[in-house]
């Protein structure tokens, strides 16, 4: 029922920004956490960022200053904003909504490949 869509995934120098989005349908969004999750090459799927319904974020240690997690329950999107890009964050990048009593997640995104490469 949940379905989740990322886009806005691609190429990108190393140093360069790019913001990905995830578009979420079968939800009434608002009462729900959201995550980001990321897949490297040969890695297993590792958290990057998660967002409350109240709007309170955290983040893998290292990446608060370069990542930043955001949602709009008017568009019941939420996005991830990647600046100063690493080689190091090339992998698919997965959007996750939580479970009704918020200890799990409900469902996943089918992934958007972002490539940092010069």
């Amino acid at each position: 029922q949940i379905h989740l869509v990322e886009s806005g995934g691609g190429l990108v120098q190393p140093g360069g920004s790019l913001r990905l989005s995830c578009a979420v349908s079968g939800s009434d969004f608002g009462p729900y956490g959201l995550a980001w999750y990321r897949q490297a090459p040969g890695r297993q799927r590792e958290w990057v960022a998660t967002i409350t319904p109240s709007g309170t974020t955290r983040y893998r240690d290292g990446l608060s200053d370069r990542f930043t997690i955001s949602r709009d329950n008017a568009k019941k999107t939420v996005d991830l904003q990647g600046t100063s890009l690493k080689t190091e964050d090339t992998a698919v990048y997965f959007c996750a909504h939580a479970t009704a009593d918020g200890d799990n997640w409900a469902a996943w995104g089918q992934g958007t490949q972002v490539t940092v490469s010069s």
